[in-house]
């Protein structure tokens, strides 16, 4: 999936970033204010208890772009270490998996464990949030000292429901820079259509392509699997850093299958064909197999390559068939113009067809 605004904006949505909105004055913004949510671990059950229950709600209701969602993540480091981030994203938002992975490559990224979660028991699963009645939660500088990167739409002075790390409780209120620090920020969210391109170009649309050139930064997970090592400037042996590019051959193929075809079969560019005239001999008698062999004679001698169908007892209309499957941007029958020492010239992506002497079609095809 790629972006691309009607201005001419284009990104992978991995490569887009967000459109950051201006910070908010929070001064005179009143405290936060936890309330009983008993059973609401998901959004929708957060959504729906506040606007049944929770008084001061805007106008048109609580939504799930009114709450801050946390998901705890666990990297594994090239090192063999192992650090939880707690990522914060406005509620009506999900976590992109391929974006996470690019915003914290190197590492391995995964969801955080049940086992995780234990070894931070302040941590409490389904109400997570930045802060607590004690103070900062989440944060390098908080009582768990796990890092906290947040959204980019988690501006100062913008105002949240989130977990209040009680068990069936959340905070309604919190004032991002005032009440809780992230770390930084995150592209790690998902895309969706309608979000302003970063260029100011206008709203961005999802689109499907496929990607054909690639570079992967492979670290050192393989370099260290095949105990791969040179020396450094200082002598001294070192695991080497894997990398990967190039061009995917059979993606290639398939973008071009997509681009270059019709309902009857492939229709191949003519600078990437496989052959570049495909001959098919047509008919009972030998005058159709010998005026094809005296045609590719022709078309060989001129540089040509070429595919000759001389198949015996296959009918005309399978090899007829078989040829447009097969796509070859120039096709040439032999049939029953041969007795006048003619062949039909039939261009596979027109579709039109020409009769014309041997050495005329000749001349044509290798012009």
């Amino acid at each position: 999936t790629f972006v691309r605004s009607a201005g001419g904006y284009a990104a992978n949505v991995e490569a887009f970033t967000t459109l950051v909105p201006d910070p908010i004055d929070f001064a005179g913004a009143p405290a936060p204010v936890i309330y009983d949510s008993p059973g609401t671990t998901t959004i929708a059950t957060l959504v729906n208890h506040a606007n049944e229950t929770v008084p001061g709600a805007p106008e048109g209701g609580w939504t799930a772009a009114h709450t801050l969602k946390n998901v705890v993540l666990a990297l594994s480091h090239l090192d063999g270490s192992r650090e939880l981030v707690v990522v914060g994203l406005p509620g009506d938002r999900d976590i992109d998996d391929k974006r996470v992975e690019v915003a914290f490559a190197p590492a391995e990224v995964e969801p955080a464990t049940a086992e995780d979660l234990a070894k931070n028991p302040v941590l409490v699963r389904g109400f997570i949030g930045p802060w607590s009645e004690t103070g900062a939660v989440l944060g390098e500088k908080s009582a768990t000292g796990i890092r906290y990167l947040v959204d980019p739409r988690v501006v100062d002075g913008s105002t949240w429901i989130t977990g209040a790390n009680a068990d069936d409780r959340h905070v309604y209120g919190l004032v991002a820079g005032r009440d809780f620090t992230p770390d930084g920020t995150i592209e790690a969210a998902t895309v969706r259509e309608g979000d302003p391109a970063p260029d100011g170009s206008g709203p961005v649309t999802l689109e499907r392509g496929m990607e054909i050139g690639h570079i992967f930064q492979l670290g050192r997970k393989y370099a260290e699997a095949l105990d791969l090592k040179v020396l450094d400037e200082n002598g001294k042996l070192v695991t080497v850093t894997m990398g990967s590019y190039g061009i995917g051959i059979t993606r290639v193929m398939a973008a071009i299958a997509e681009l270059f075809s019709d309902d009857k079969g492939l229709i191949w560019p003519e600078a990437i064909a496989p052959f570049d005239i495909h001959v098919v001999a047509t008919g009972k008698g030998q005058e159709a197999y010998d005026l094809a062999d005296s045609l590719i004679e022709g078309l060989e001698e001129a540089g040509k390559d070429v595919l000759f169908d001389d198949r015996p007892k296959v009918s005309p209309g399978v090899k007829f068939g078989d040829a447009e499957i097969l796509g070859v941007p120039q096709i040439v029958v032999s049939g029953r113009a041969a007795v006048n020492g003619e062949v039909e010239l039939w261009d596979r992506r027109s579709g039109e067809r020409e009769t014309l002497p041997l050495a005329e079609a000749i001349a044509r095809l290798t012009a």
